[in-house]
């Protein structure tokens, strides 16, 4: 990942990690706080000393920080890190998530704030990233089986691979004999997406518990796919969701004067 982090993207990240920081924490000195956090120094073991970037300052009395010039210091890893933990898209290495979380909340709250956590946690703790991706798309797909225009027989505790088979069912996406057998196929894809994200989360997470000799997912390259999953298959079933079962306005007509003697 850090080769693939071109310096024109590098470029374009520092403006937008500089507009944020001073947007969301207003001081210099509130700017170099969170900076400082994710700075690091030392010395080796022949007493060389050494730092991960070198923090710059826009006056002598090193009073105000110099956010630009520093986040140019950072390295492309680094730099794509800071920019996740301040909500800051990233579409070349998620590209549905900015589409999908713009979905999720005009909507969905809950699962909203859950696939901001997964998304937060991508590089820092693959494993609760995953988990908390499939609870994401657990609750968006529970949300649109509470409609009651939609006539299938569910219960909230069923998991992400029984809730998927529901709503491809309730969709038709497998029994419309209308549809190509291509589309029956990819539904089919859908299910054992669903699976395999729901496995990892119970098997090779930390969600259930896990012993020392335990397979675990640790490497952050897992946790963008499985949250590129997620996003692809729930964008999905939202756009089908609101093609075929569109909001239904139950405000009441308004009364027309038109013709009262008054």
């Amino acid at each position: 990942m850090i080769e693939s982090i071109s310096p024109k993207y590098q470029m374009d990240i520092v403006q937008k990690i500089k507009d944020s920081l001073f947007e969301q924490f207003t001081s210099y000195e509130n700017v170099e706080a969170y900076l400082n956090k994710w700075h690091q120094e030392g010395h080796d073991d022949f007493n060389y000393f050494w730092e991960n970037f070198h923090i710059c300052y826009r006056d002598e009395a090193k009073k105000k920080i110099d956010a630009s010039k520093t986040l140019h210091n950072v390295d492309g890893e680094t730099l794509l890190k800071i920019a996740i933990d301040l909500g800051i898209e990233t579409p070349d290495y998620i590209p549905s998530v900015p589409t999908f979380k713009n979905e999720l909340k005009s909507s969905y709250e809950t699962a909203s704030l859950t696939f901001e956590k997964a998304f937060r946690n991508v590089d820092t703790d693959p494993s609760l990233a995953i988990g908390l991706a499939n609870s994401a798309l657990e609750s968006i797909i529970k949300e649109i089986l509470k409609d009651s225009r939609i006539n299938i027989t569910w219960n909230e505790k069923e998991t992400l691979t029984k809730l998927i088979g529901n709503i491809c069912k309730a969709f038709g996406l497998q029994s419309n004999e209308n549809l190509p057998k291509e589309i029956k196929t990819l539904a089919s894809s859908l299910i054992n997406a669903g699976k395999a994200i729901e496995d990892l989360r119970s098997d090779k997470t930390e969600f259930h518990g896990k012993t020392d000799g335990d397979l675990m997912i640790k490497d952050a390259v897992y946790a963008y796919f499985v949250v590129n999953a997620t996003t692809t298959v729930g964008l999905f079933l939202l756009n089908f969701y609101k093609s075929y079962y569109p909001p239904v306005d139950n405000k009441p007509e308004a009364i027309s004067n038109d013709g009262l003697p008054f």
